[in-house]
């Protein structure tokens, strides 16, 4: 497997964390403002990143789901089980997998268009952090690090990760987290729900003082089917997550009563997903990262999904996206990227699913676009693919769908469709009143 060659100036100490100011002065000049490389690749396969995607496309607005800004480009080739060898140095062995499995399934490479960006002074502060960040408990917490990235120009698998956690989301945000787990002949019954965010981490002027060692709050709602409706769950995200572990809680409607929930986090199986998408699976990855050794193998051209405005197009139906193995491949759209390649692999003496996970992270936004998941035997089992957009409006760039495919049992779970639901809120009015455990118990006594 070919990896791209990397300046030894980002990893010469695995032990460094913060950037000398000389390596800080790159972001902006050979580097975007988060630390990826600004120039094309010499085949020319990648352009330069010229800012992405800075404000709303002509007749955009907030009401609609996002028209494609790209909606002339055709797809370049299109790899299947007939020529996927061709291929093999862009594929992740999850992809591979899925190829083998599936005659159905193709993968459509289109121009590629480097269209992440973000606000202005997510840029600022990501510079800024590159001089102070520190990672803290071995890997397992950060500080010195506001709003921005905190390790744009890093040295180990951790910092690779934080910066995927760490990425701008909005600071409130309401959303539709509909999900679809479908049998392996393609039969589901949707999930619906909402979900809310308050990220204090990204708030203009936060610093950790005022965050009080927290990152996120998330709030979870199921409103249908009516066997799952009122359940919900309210999650405190850490900064330091060994200095105060990720508080969670629950409400069943059934018992009207809201508990603690510890069992949120790692392996432990995700709300609605039928066991197909453990709790740290959801974003891709997040929570805590001590029961792994991370590892930062390197960059890697590959093919990931991206842009993918046709899938989160407003006028399609549930029956528009999902098959049987995997979704409609007709509305992903993969392009060539450079990704880092962080490995995971599970410490001696301590307990997970997944033996290891391969992650690969975009260089343009740090988003997670795939990942391999490999069972106890060291073989592939799981596949996850993030189809990404840049919500222009913000602007910043995240994924609209997740899918985790199972290619043992031939099922999958696909989330965050909202196609037939209002679009994503980056402006909801949310306060830290509105992620207590008595605010839950309000909203289930209503």
């Amino acid at each position: 497997m070919r990896l791209l060659l990397i300046s030894a100036l980002l990893l010469s100490n695995p032990l460094l964390a913060k950037s000398s100011a000389e390596q800080a002065a790159r972001l902006g000049q050979d580097l975007t403002p988060l630390g990826a490389e600004l120039a094309g690749n010499e085949a020319g396969s990648i352009p330069a990143w010229e800012g992405g995607i800075t404000k709303p496309i002509a007749g955009y607005d907030q009401s609609m789901h996002h028209p494609d800004p790209f909606p002339q480009d055709k797809p370049l080739f299109v790899i299947d089980q007939s020529n996927m060898r061709q291929y093999l140095e862009q594929l992740s062995v999850g992809q591979q997998g899925m190829l083998k499995k599936y005659a159905s399934y193709k993968i459509q490479v289109y121009p590629t268009r480097r269209s992440a960006a973000f606000p202005q002074r997510i840029y600022e502060m990501t510079k800024r952090n590159a001089t102070s960040a520190e990672l803290i408990n071995s890997g397992d917490g950060v500080i010195g690090a506001n709003e921005g990235i905190p390790f744009p120009l890093p040295n180990d698998g951790h910092e690779a990760m934080w910066n995927h956690r760490l990425k701008f989301k909005g600071v409130a945000a309401r959303r539709h987290s509909n999900l679809v787990t479908p049998t392996a002949n393609g039969q589901y019954t949707p999930v619906l729900g909402i979900e809310q965010i308050l990220g204090l981490y990204w708030k203009e002027g936060a610093t950790s003082k005022d965050t009080n060692n927290i990152l996120a709050y998330f709030y979870q709602e199921v409103t249908s089917p009516p066997r799952l409706a009122g359940s919900m769950l309210l999650v405190h995200e850490t900064l330091d997550q060994i200095k105060q572990p990720r508080q969670a809680w629950t409400y069943n409607p059934g018992q009207r009563r809201v508990r603690k929930a510890p069992n949120v986090a790692y392996d432990n199986p995700g709300v609605a997903a039928d066991a197909l998408r453990t709790n740290d699976m959801t974003d891709m990855f997040n929570g805590a990262m001590d029961r792994f050794d991370w590892k930062l193998i390197g960059k890697r051209e590959m093919i990931v999904p991206y842009n993918c405005y046709k899938i989160h197009a407003g006028n399609l139906k549930y029956a528009d996206i999902v098959r049987p193995g995997h979704v409609n491949m007709d509305l992903m759209r993969y392009e060539l990227h450079r990704v880092w390649v962080v490995e995971a692999t599970l410490k001696k003496g301590v307990r997970h699913i997944n033996s290891r996970r391969t992650f690969y992270l975009d260089e343009d936004s740090w988003q997670i676009l795939l990942t391999d998941h490999y069972d106890a035997g060291g073989q592939i089992w799981r596949a996850s693919e993030a189809g990404v957009v840049n919500y222009y409006q913000v602007p910043l760039l995240w994924s609209t769908i997740e899918m985790h495919y199972d290619l043992k049992s031939g099922r999958y779970v696909a989330s965050g469709i909202d196609n037939m639901d209002k679009p994503i809120d980056f402006n909801a009015k949310l306060t830290t009143d509105d992620f207590t455990p008595q605010a839950l118990r309000v909203k289930g006594l209503r």
